[in-house]
């Protein structure tokens, strides 16, 4: 593990807050870890607060709601996107006593680091949401990413600014290279794009999952090709708000064929206005509930079985795989997300009086009360 200098009383404050107020239950055993064989904590490691809303309400809400069903001790972490935060994190969790560690890395190096000290103690590592190169994970529990990537390109094609047009031009913006998601989205799409009779990709960059980064992307790239620009790959819902923030400037937004990827409200919002095509759904209860599931029969002494296996594209190595499937969303099914529980009413139409109207006209009962 790489050593890194922290503020003493940060940590001291973080472990204190980070490992207070645990629920207790039954102890009981794992094979292949000394400490899941001791107690029935489970760590778990979330990378930031700014790449996708799931991170601060969706996914927390269910881990801990799956935590107290099966009776397990729950630490949920977030680094903030710093990944020396994250390895701090762990080694609070493994001398916490966890058992199992679920993490979602920042990037893989600090990722396999983290799970390669786990494993050095005994505490079986989980990849939740991320598959971790070279980390070598027991399990990893996630979406079908390259599939998440087929439903973007495909419906981007079915876009009603794009629908049957013989020629269209369009740009790329991926999210950071340091997650291999973003990779396998990207391999997802561009399956679909490449073969697209008549489309030509006129640049391709990366926006490293932030609203900053892909507003300067996509700000070159408008500049450099201007309206011959029929579509824009984003790879998710935060850089197609910058994404759509920019065509509003110019007077072009819902002009342009613009994709997402989590059904964020903002995304929401975007798609019953028209300026958004569509996003892809990821109910948070496919990883969360099959995770601490997971977790809870490591540490109860069994060695379960996945239904698939992934491979580890640093070495060829097969990880055990539990893999949901993804949700595309239109204005045809926008309440959808909603009507799941995954967002609330409240955070997808209490901005303003005109998204409530919005939202009444597609599906999602709302009184605005705000002035």
């Amino acid at each position: 593990m790489r050593k890194r200098i922290l503020a003493a009383v940060a940590v001291a404050t973080m472990a204190t807050t980070a490992l207070a107020g645990c629920s207790s239950s039954k102890s009981s055993g794992s094979p292949t870890s000394t400490a899941a064989a001791t107690n029935n904590k489970v760590g778990i490691l979330l990378p930031d607060t700014s790449s996708s809303p799931r991170w601060v309400s969706a996914d927390p809400n269910e881990l801990q709601k799956e935590c107290n069903v099966y009776k397990l001790q729950c630490e949920v972490l977030n680094a903030n996107g710093q990944d020396n935060t994250q390895e701090q994190q762990a080694q609070q969790l493994i001398s916490w006593g966890a058992g199992v560690i679920l993490e979602v890395d920042l990037d893989a190096a600090s990722g396999a680091e983290i799970e390669k000290l786990a494993k050095s103690k005994g505490v079986v590592p989980i990849d939740y949401d991320r598959l971790t190169q070279g980390g070598g994970a027991a399990y990893y529990v996630s979406f079908d990413n390259v599939q998440v990537g087929k439903d973007q390109g495909t419906a981007l094609t079915q876009c009603s600014q794009v629908a049957g047009k013989s020629s269209v031009d369009y740009t790329e913006i991926d999210g950071a290279p340091t997650d291999n998601n973003a990779t396998l989205f990207a391999q997802g799409y561009n399956s679909v794009l490449s073969t697209q009779s008549g489309w030509t990709k006129l640049d391709e960059q990366t926006g490293q999952w932030s609203a900053a980064t892909a507003a300067t992307v996509f700000a070159q790239q408008l500049g450099k090709y201007g309206s011959k620009i029929g579509a824009v790959m984003v790879a998710n819902d935060t850089m197609a708000q910058s994404v759509i923030n920019i065509l509003k400037q110019q007077g072009l937004a819902g002009q342009v064929a613009v994709s997402g990827q989590d059904a964020t409200p903002g995304g929401l919002d975007n798609i019953m206005a028209g300026t958004q095509c569509f996003s892809i759904y990821k109910p948070v209860a496919g990883e969360a509930d099959v995770a601490i599931k997971l977790a809870s029969e490591i540490l109860a002494g069994q060695k379960p079985s996945a239904p698939t296996t992934v491979t580890d594209p640093s070495d060829g190595s097969k990880v055990p795989a539990f893999l949901a499937t993804p949700i595309v969303i239109t204005k045809a099914n926008v309440a959808k997300p909603v009507t799941d529980g995954y967002e609330t009413a409240a955070s997808v139409c209490g901005a303003s009086a005109a998204i409530a109207k919005l939202c009444n006209a597609n599906g999602i009962a709302y009184t605005y009360t705000g002035s």
